[in-house]
């Protein structure tokens, strides 16, 4: 098929690849424009359009689809279908009905449940057993259309939402490739039950309470591995906490039992992969060799301002 591949992140590389593999003819990918990045705050070009041009596809970055002559150049391609995977900017009608076949979207959820911008953080801080991928219709409604295909995969007790997501970047390209190669198909329409909305990761999200129960505190240090990273304040310094597990122990909400075990509101969580500023993540072991957390130290208090030079 002529397609219009259109994503940004990591996420959506591998459907890239895997269309590309299977000689379909991508007609251009769509991606949003580089960012500032790094020290020197120099653009750097998304994943997908540094994969696009190692390809040899030919890329675009507008900063919006609204305009005329945006919708126009679109148009013009004269795409038999648009394949979106976390492209990052709401599409127009005009785009969406510019393709002859319209426009499919390969979302991380099993749909309608985690509607919306971060559905495998969600997931994992919900609690959530399964997940998956589904292929769906665009429509303008945020996640709204139909489902043409669906594939569940369980979540592991300890995974971590960078561990699902590239599990699920790789389901979600099989399963595209597996569609397209299959249309027509039929089109489902999600049911009107079970609708839930994964809402943008905020600040808030990321500081951890520690009495909360352990599984709830465990799920969102989890949840938000490794991005943006939940984080409390120890030794007098901000650290992310990347990996944790519910564990036997009990004592004042936010107190080292052991280890990197943490007393919360109810039971304990064992953290198993954590990170200072400035330095690489490390297991529960090589991080206590660089900063001591004897048992009783209270996690959480607020680090206190840097002293001002006179």
């Amino acid at each position: 098929m002529r397609l219009i591949y259109m994503g940004t992140p990591e996420f959506a590389v591998p459907a890239l690849d895997t269309l590309h593999a299977a000689d379909h003819e991508i007609a251009c990918v769509y991606t949003q424009p580089p960012r500032p990045a790094g020290r020197g705050k120099k653009p750097r070009p998304s994943p997908v359009q540094a994969r696009a041009e190692a390809l040899g596809l030919p890329v675009r970055h507008p900063a919006s689809l609204k305009g005329a002559e945006a919708q126009a150049d679109f148009a013009a391609l004269n795409a038999e279908l648009a394949v979106v995977a976390a492209y990052g900017l709401i599409l127009p009608r005009a785009i969406l009905d510019a393709p002859a076949q319209g426009c499919l979207n390969i979302h991380a959820s099993l749909l309608p449940r985690w509607r919306g911008a971060a559905p495998i953080h969600r997931a994992i801080m919900a609690g959530d057993t399964e997940t998956g991928v589904c292929i769906m219709r665009m429509e303008a409604g945020l996640d709204t259309g139909p489902v043409l295909a669906r594939r569940a995969t369980p979540i592991g007790a300890e995974e971590t939402t960078g561990e699902l997501h590239d599990r699920l970047a790789r389901i979600g390209a099989a399963l595209v490739a597996e569609t397209l190669a299959a249309l027509p198909l039929p089109e489902v329409p999600q049911p009107e039950d079970g609708v839930t909305y994964a809402a943008k990761i905020d600040k808030a999200d990321a500081r951890i309470d520690w009495t909360r129960p352990a599984d709830e505190v465990a799920r969102q240090i989890r949840g938000l591995a490794p991005f943006p990273g939940a984080w409390t304040e120890a030794g007098g310094e901000r650290i992310k906490l990347l990996g944790a597990r519910p564990a036997n122990g009990a004592g004042a909400p936010g107190t080292v039992l052991a280890g990197l075990t943490v007393a919360c509101g109810t039971g304990a969580v064992e953290i198993t992969r954590a990170q200072r500023a400035g330095r690489a993540a490390q297991d529960a072991d090589s991080f206590l060799r660089g900063l001591a957390l004897p048992a009783g130290t209270t996690l959480g208090r607020a680090v206190p301002p840097p002293a001002r030079s006179r």
